[in-house]
């Protein structure tokens, strides 16, 4: 929960990024605190070291996002600690963030906003309907999620089911 170990794992988002590369974008961020924090996420397989190489006769890595924040299922859920589950969510959060803020980047406003959408929507379901909903999207987006056709451009789609809080009868 600490918020530069939020800023590497913003900064990391959907990249692979040298260990240098995240100094360069971080540079607030003294660099024994940074390779601290960085240690950190990678023993909680939050951040996964996916390359090494020699730079001068030192190691230099390239991080990615971990396979522990790339999806969680129901039973891992389950498992998680509070602590955990927060830090899955804020990951996941994060991600998103870095992805709209380089989205946001690129410049071509039309294309951009012809493609953006966001908004939420309270849905009255059990478990079954629920399951049932996951099941029908699968299918509908299944045609979707390999290689598009040409001029298609890669959207994500991003979900979140937030139960609200039972009230006391």
């Amino acid at each position: 929960m600490h918020p530069v170990r939020l800023r590497i794992i913003q900064t990391v988002g959907t990249h692979r990024l040298t260990t240098t590369e995240l100094r360069a974008s971080l540079p607030d961020v003294p660099q024994a605190t940074l390779y601290r924090h960085v240690a950190a996420l990678v023993d909680a397989d939050v951040l996964a070291v996916v390359d090494e190489r020699r730079v001068r006769g030192a190691v230099e890595r390239t991080l990615a996002l971990g396979g522990q924040m790339a999806h969680v299922d129901h039973a891992e859920l389950r498992e998680m600690g509070e602590q955990d589950l927060r830090l899955a969510f804020l990951t996941f959060l994060a991600n998103l963030g870095e992805m709209f803020d380089r989205a946001s980047a690129d410049g071509v406003e039309g294309a951009f906003r012809d493609l953006l959408g966001f908004g939420q929507v309270q849905l009255h379901v059990t478990t079954e309907d629920l399951a049932e909903i996951q099941a029908r999207l699968g299918e509908l987006l299944a045609p979707y999620l390999a290689g598009g056709a040409a001029g298609s451009r890669t959207v994500t789609l991003a979900t979140v089911l937030l139960p609200e809080p039972r009230r006391p009868a």
